[in-house]
């Protein structure tokens, strides 16, 4: 690992400054396809969450869409009323309500997905695919080792 002996150019070497920086640049560049197919880079984020049928809390959406709970509540209200999402009730907690794409939903965006995937491709292609896979390991693990129940997106600063 690289060190530098002075504070002065520290977020060129810190691992949340180059991991904000890096999501920042490549998300920037997919986000403008997603604006390209008239959808918000929120929508995108919580349809891609929920693609695949599994069905999430709107807690649980919020962490990994990476939206804040007031605003994924608006958002899914909207989803909702164009029949791309849809509640449901938590068959062991009736308390607890439950989000899932639709059949629309999963329509919608699984033409972003695949043009996710090719920019993904682009992105990693530098890299080869034994450094790529490697890469993605790695931000699985560490996603895993600092993940608590309760985290909250953009409760925090990420700098």
């Amino acid at each position: 690992m690289r060190t530098t002996a002075s504070d002065e150019n520290f977020v060129d070497d810190y691992l949340p400054a180059l991991l904000a920086q890096a999501s920042h640049l490549i998300s920037s560049e997919f986000h403008q396809v997603v604006k390209a197919h008239r959808m918000t880079v929120s929508e995108w984020r919580v349809l891609a969450s929920l693609a695949g049928g599994k069905a999430l809390s709107t807690s649980q959406l919020a962490l990994v869409s990476v939206t804040k709970g007031p605003t994924a509540t608006r958002l899914l209200d909207r989803l909702v009323d164009r029949d791309l999402a849809q509640r449901l009730a938590d068959s062991s907690d009736r308390r607890l309500t439950l989000i899932r794409i639709t059949p629309k939903g999963q329509k919608t965006v699984s033409r972003l997905i695949a043009l996710a995937r090719e920019h993904e491709r682009r992105v990693l292609e530098p890299f080869g695919l034994e450094q790529a896979e490697q890469l993605k390991t790695i931000l699985h693990r560490l996603i895993q080792l600092h993940w608590r129940v309760g985290d909250a997106p953009g409760d925090s600063s990420e700098v």
